[in-house]
This record gives C-alpha cells, sequence and structure tokens, in this order.
C-alpha cells in the first residue's frame, strides 16, 4: 500500500479487470465496487469527446452515498473508441466484432477515456485521449484474434495489451494506459490533489 492515502478509502466504481489491474500497479489500496444497470446512454447531439465524462458521471452518481463520509473517494471511468467522428463501441457478438476491426484496419482511431474522482468535498473530472494506428488486418489475423481472445467486452473489439496489440498496431500518441482503459498516471496526479 502507498501510505500517502492510508487515511483514505478509495472506491474503484467499475467492473472493468483492466482498470482494477492499472490502479492495483500504482500501490494504492483501494477496494472495487460495481453495480449492474447502470444507464449509459448520452444525448445524441453530444460531441464524441464529452461522451465519455458524461458516462462516468452518470456511473459516479450512483455512489453519492459515500460523499457523505469525508475520507471516501470514488472513481469512475468510461472509454469509447472514435474513427472518423463515429463512436465504435463494444460489439455484440463475434460478427459484429469483426465488423468492427475491420473498419478500424490501417487507419488512425482515437480512444477517449472520461474521469471522475469524488469525495465530499472536491471533485475533479478529465478526459485522456490516444491515438492509436492499426497496420492493415488480413481477414485470418482478425478472426484468430477474435476466435482467441473474444473481445467482446471491449470498446473498438479488441485489447491493447492482447495478442493484436502486440502485432498489429503501429504507433500510439497518448497514454498506452488509456487504451487499456484508465490513464492512470493522470489518475495519480488527481489523486494527489485530495
Amino acid at each position: 500500500m502507498f501510505d500517502k492515502f492510508k487515511d483514505k478509502t478509495i472506491i474503484l466504481a467499475s467492473q472493468s479487470p483492466r482498470r482494477k489491474e492499472l490502479l492495483e500497479m500504482t500501490g494504492i489500496d483501494f477496494r472495487v465496487e460495481n453495480i449492474s444497470g447502470i444507464n449509459e446512454d448520452y444525448p445524441q447531439n453530444l460531441p464524441i469527446n464529452d461522451i465519455p465524462l458524461f458516462i462516468a458521471k452518470q456511473k459516479i452518481e450512483v455512489y453519492k452515498h459515500y460523499w457523505s463520509f469525508p475520507n471516501h473517494i470514488v472513481i469512475a471511468a468510461d472509454t469509447i473508441v472514435s474513427l472518423e467522428n463515429q463512436v465504435i463501441g463494444k460489439p455484440a457478438d463475434k460478427n459484429e466484432a469483426y465488423q468492427m476491426l475491420s473498419l478500424l484496419s490501417g487507419k488512425t482511431h482515437q480512444v477517449i477515456t472520461g474521469v471522475s474522482i469524488r469525495s465530499a468535498t472536491k471533485t475533479i473530472e478529465f478526459t485522456a485521449e490516444t491515438d492509436v494506428t492499426f497496420k492493415s488486418l488480413s481477414k485470418e489475423a482478425i478472426i484468430y484474434y477474435i476466435d482467441n481472445y473474444n473481445p467482446i467486452d471491449k470498446a473498438g473489439a479488441y485489447g491493447i495489451q492482447e495478442w493484436i496489440g502486440l502485432t498489429s498496431i503501429s504507433r500510439i500518441d497518448g497514454s498506452y494506459f488509456n487504451v487499456m482503459g484508465l490513464p492512470v498516471d493522470r489518475v495519480w496526479d488527481e489523486l494527489n490533489k485530495f
């Protein structure tokens, strides 16, 4: 445990195993709480860069009962993939995953994460954006990845830390960890302000 936060109760409001893994790597002692059924809808006219923060703010509202405790800090995040001003969400099935990866093939897309961190006395909200460029993906490579890694729970139908990231991403501009689901360096900096 990192001693600086020993008098704080930090709660990660997330079902993502990747966000949990990233926050664990900081040495901060925290607990995970996830509540299913959180509304992830957003207004259709909302600018793409604002969508993940809008959803992160909806997630953190579910945990508002903690704001009455002065030593509790809640972290919520949401990540989207954007290609040519279109949101590429989580695929519903393998066929949709194939279509998404085919769209991303040979192009640069954006991964945008919105983060809301709240306590009884402070709120910090921000977004992080990373540009990711895929090499051209063959049909066989896409099918291999989907069959062996089943990326149904991932925005854009891929995990950068998996086989496809190792073999098929040619360039990253921005935070690698943001693409995994949490810009943990920025989260660390903001937690230090509490």
